[in-house]
């Protein structure tokens, strides 16, 4: 018989009876089996695998465990069928997140879930910032998993060290298989970590009001185009002061105030005269002219 190439979320494998089975589940820390730990898979009897095998179910096998009395359910795959009659074999963060003690009955369904598409964890603790690639350890470490559940905590080991992750969301269901499957990877802040703040010393903070008592002072200064000192071909240094006043009236030409006495048309050149002691303009002083030298021709007149 054929099956339909189909995957159902959450639901038993159809065109055949479903596998529902009740065992006694114990932590793989009582076995010889201490790698299983570090993934998501479970061991089974072998008479599970004989009544599986007679049933039309879609491969990889998962199962739903669920745990009746508390209500808890999680999912996962099959690692082997080796244990002992009526037993399973389940890692311990499994049956943390199961609310079940060692011995307790465990009911398990055969399913089939969607390929997952997105997840999201948040490490709870901040030990895990201390990873310096976190997406490739937990990559290296889900190949050990076949499901994740939304809402689990599961746990994963590197450098000898084991880190819990809270599964926040999962896509495209609430449970999803992550079999050779092309998932997107995001975590959340970790429990307890809090956003460092910036501390600033007495030191640091005199010197930036300094710093803005100073740019303040120099926002107030007028602003004096051309302040520097000029040199004239003649060695005179009329004119060529500094501290010259502007033509403002009283004291220097602010930055930005135009000229209302422009007319259109015109060109203006404005320059300063400085007041003698007496009171007077420096009318006394020969103004300057522009090419006031005499000239020099190099053919000569003919003389009478």
């Amino acid at each position: 018989m054929f099956g339909f190439n189909r995957s159902f979320a959450d639901l038993p494998v159809p065109g055949g009876r479903p596998f529902q089975q009740t065992y006694r589940c114990f932590s793989v820390t009582m076995g010889d089996r201490e790698d299983v730990e570090r993934g998501g898979k479970i061991i089974m009897p072998p008479s599970a695998l004989d009544q599986l095998t007679r049933l039309n179910i879609q491969y990889p096998m998962l199962f739903k465990l669920t745990n009746n009395k508390a209500k808890r359910e999680t999912h996962c795959g099959v690692l082997e069928f080796v244990a002992d009659e009526g037993r399973i074999y389940i890692p311990y963060w499994m049956m943390r997140n199961l609310c079940v003690d060692e011995g307790e009955l465990i009911q398990i369904d055969n399913l089939s879930l969607s390929v997952a598409t997105y997840a999201k964890f948040q490490p709870q603790s901040v030990e895990f910032l201390d990873i310096t690639n976190p997406k490739a350890v937990l990559e290296n470490a889900l190949r050990n998993f076949a499901c994740l559940t939304q809402g689990d905590v599961i746990a994963i080991k590197y450098n000898d060290k084991e880190y819990e992750l809270y599964v926040l969301e999962t896509q495209p269901g609430k449970a999803v298989s992550i079999i050779e499957c092309d998932m997107r990877v995001d975590f959340a802040p970790p429990v307890g970590y809090k956003e460092p703040e910036r501390q600033i010393n007495k030191q640091d903070h005199l010197d930036s009001a300094d710093h803005m008592e100073t740019d303040s002072a120099e926002e107030d200064t007028t602003f004096r185009p051309f302040g520097g000192m000029g040199n004239r071909l003649d060695g005179k240094k009329k004119g060529t002061e500094s501290d010259s006043p502007t033509p403002s009236g009283n004291g220097m030409q602010r930055r930005g105030i135009p000229n209302y006495n422009f007319k259109r048309g015109t060109i203006s050149f404005i320059r300063l005269v400085r007041p003698t002691q007496n009171g007077n303009s420096e009318e006394e002083e020969k103004m300057f002219e522009a090419f006031s030298g005499q000239g020099q021709t190099l053919k000569k007149k003919n003389r009478k």
